[in-house]
């Protein structure tokens, strides 16, 4: 993932749901990152479609899901690394897993 593909960096206390992408909730600012153990940053491009989800634990990354949309902001592929193993799904243009 290119920086230059994103535009903005937020970051979140956790994530609601189960389906791809998550659904980031609960903002929270930078300069409160320092009383957290454990937060999301999500990386989103200039249409509000996060590209990028990492998990932060003590300032590691723990796990990180990249996310890649159709031109009609369909989730189209999401890789998801974990624990040093890497996983990718992918969606039709309905945005159904294949």
């Amino acid at each position: 993932m290119n920086p230059e593909q994103y535009t903005e960096c937020r970051y979140f206390v956790s994530y609601s749901g189960i389906r791809l992408p998550l659904k980031l909730v609960n903002e929270i600012t930078e300069a409160s990152l320092t009383n957290r153990n454990t937060y999301y940053r999500g990386y989103f491009d200039a249409n509000d479609n996060m590209l990028l989800c990492q998990k932060v634990v003590y300032g590691e990354v723990e796990s990180e899901h990249q996310y890649h949309y159709y031109d009609n902001g369909v989730l189209k592929r999401a890789q998801i690394t974990e624990d040093d193993e890497v996983r990718i799904t992918y969606f039709n243009e309905l945005g159904e897993m294949v």
